[in-house]
C-alpha cells in the first residue's frame, strides 16, 4: 500500500497494520548508545538498597522494580475467538502495569531519570560517594539537600505518577504539569504526595511546553523533558536485560524457530522505544517490535509513514488527538526516539477506542489480571501480524508478548471508566 493511502485511512480514523520499509534491525548513531544504558543498568543496582528502604514493596526483587512475565492461555484463546485467528505459540503479559512504586512502564524510565539527578546532586554536594551503601539516602540529611532543588515534567498522566512520587519520597520540591486528557485520580494520588500539580485544559504538548518554559527560568530546576531525555529512554532500555532472565526461565529462545513478536502501546514513544531499543540490541533480529497507538492520536505512525518524525502532528493532517486512550494522548512524536525507530522498529498498527474497553474486561475476566485500556491498544496486534502476508509464518510458530504499560494503581471504581 501507498505511504498516501495509509495516511488518507489514518486521517479517517480507520484502523491500519503498516510494516517499516525502512526496518534495517539496527540502529548505529549516537544518539543512544550500548554503554548509556549499561551505565543505566549499574546506577540501578547501585539503588536498590535505597529503594528497598525507601519502598519496602519492592523486597521480593531486592529494591530492584520489576514486573514479571505471565502467560496467558485463556486471553490467547479469547483473541483467537475475537479476531478469527490462529495462534499456536504461546501468549505472555509482561506487567509493567504492576511495578512497584508507580504501577506503570514509567516506574522505570521516570524513576531512573530522578535517581540519577539525586545521585549528581548528592555526590556533588559531597554526602555521597559511587561505593557508598546507598540506603542513606533515605533520611532526613539527604531530604533537607534535596529540598533545595525542583523538578518538573509535563505528562498526560502515568510518567507524571512516576516522577512525582519518587521525586516527593527523595524530598525535591516537584510540580507535574498535567495535560486535559489525565485522569482526576493521578492528579489526587500526585497532591496527596505533596506534588505540586498545574492543570491545563490543552493538550500534551502544552502541558511539556509549559513545564519546560517554568523549569527554564530557575537553574535550580531539572525538567524531566518526555519528548527528548535520553535518561529516560536508558531506563526504559533495561527492560532488555530484566526480561532476559524471564524468558531463559520460560525457555523463551528468540531464534528463527522460535520469533518473538512485542507489541507496545505508544504515546510520545519513549517507553516502548526504548524498550525496543534494549530489545534488538538483546536479542536481534529474531525479536520483532511493533507500536500500538489510538485511531485518534498515531502521532509515531504518522511521522514514520511520512518520514516528518518530529516535523507532522496529528493536527496537521487533520487528526484530532481525542481518545479515551489517555496515556497515548499525543499529537507529535518524540524527535529522539522518532529517529531512533526509523530503522529499528518493523512496524505499527492503530486502534479504535472501542475496542479498548472490551478487552480490558477480559483480560480481567479470564486471567485476574487488571490493565488500564490504554495498555489494551497491544492486543489487535496479533490480528494483523497473524493475518499478514510478510509475517504469517513467522507468527504461527512464534512467542507473542503483549507489554502492558498501566493499571495497578487504577482505583476499582474507575477501570473501565470511558
Amino acid at each position: 500500500m501507498m505511504k498516501s493511502s495509509y495516511v488518507e485511512q489514518m486521517k479517517n480514523y480507520r484502523e491500519i497494520f503498516w510494516i517499516n520499509d525502512s526496518y534495517t534491525g539496527e540502529y548505529n548513531g549516537d544518539l543512544i548508545t550500548e554503554d548509556m544504558v549499561r551505565d543505566a543498568s549499574d546506577r540501578l543496582k547501585r539503588f536498590a538498597p535505597y529503594i528497598l528502604k525507601a519502598f519496602p514493596e519492592t523486597a521480593a526483587t531486592g529494591g530492584i522494580i520489576e514486573s514479571p512475565l505471565k502467560e496467558i492461555p485463556d486471553m490467547k484463546k479469547y483473541l483467537e475467538a475475537r479476531y478469527d485467528i490462529e495462534v499456536p505459540g504461546k501468549v505472555y503479559l509482561k506487567c509493567d502495569s504492576h511495578l512497584a512504586v508507580s504501577g506503570s512502564v514509567k516506574a522505570r524510565g521516570g524513576i531512573y531519570e530522578i535517581l540519577k539527578l539525586a545521585e549528581k546532586i548528592a555526590m556533588d554536594e559531597g554526602l555521597l560517594k559511587e561505593g557508598d551503601d546507598y540506603s542513606i539516602i533515605d533520611s532526613d540529611e539527604f531530604r533537607k539537600v534535596f529540598s533545595g532543588y525542583k523538578v518538573a515534567v509535563g505528562s498526560t498522566g502515568n510518567l507524571g505518577l512516576s516522577i512525582g512520587i519518587i521525586s516527593a519520597k527523595l524530598g525535591f520540591d516537584v510540580t507535574v504539569h498535567m495535560s486535559a486528557d489525565a485522569r482526576q485520580w493521578k492528579k489526587d494520588m500526585l497532591r496527596s504526595k505533596g506534588v505540586t500539580v498545574v492543570e491545563y485544559p490543552d493538550d500534551y504538548q502544552k502541558a511539556v511546553a509549559e513545564g519546560r518554559k517554568a523549569a527554564a527560568a530557575d537553574p535550580k530546576c531539572h525538567f524531566v523533558d518526555d519528548e527528548s531525555s535520553r535518561d529516560l529512554f536508558c531506563g526504559y532500555a533495561v527492560a532488555a536485560e530484566r526480561i532476559r532472565g524471564q524468558f531463559e526461565r520460560e525457555n523463551i529462545v528468540p531464534s528463527e524457530e522460535n520469533p518473538v513478536f512485542v507489541y507496545l502501546p505508544c504515546g510520545v514513544g519513549g517507553a516502548p522505544g526504548g524498550v525496543t531499543y534494549g530489545l534488538k540490541k538483546m536479542f536481534g533480529e529474531h525479536i520483532h517490535c511493533f507500536f500500538a497507538e489510538p485511531t485518534h492520536a498515531p502521532c509515531m505512525t504518522l511521522g514514520l509513514i511520512t518520514g516528518e518524525h518530529e516535523k507532522i502532528s496529528c493536527r496537521d493532517v487533520g487528526i484530532d488527538g481525542r481518545t479515551n486512550a489517555d496515556g497515548l494522548a499525543v499529537g507529535r512524536p518524540s524527535p529522539l526516539v522518532s529517529n531512533i525507530m526509523e530503522t529499528l522498529l518493523e512496524g505499527a498498527f492503530t486502534v479504535d477506542d472501542g475496542q479498548l474497553i472490551p478487552l480490558a474486561e477480559n483480560l480481567l475476566k479470564l486471567e485476574d489480571i487488571y490493565i488500564e485500556p490504554s495498555a489494551c491498544a497491544a492486543f489487535p496486534g496479533i490480528k494483523g501480524v497473524a493475518e499478514s502476508e510478510e509475517y504469517r509464518e513467522m507468527a504461527a510458530k512464534g512467542t507473542h508478548v503483549f507489554w502492558a504499560t498501566g493499571g495497578s494503581m487504577v482505583p476499582e471504581e474507575l477501570r473501565f471508566e470511558d
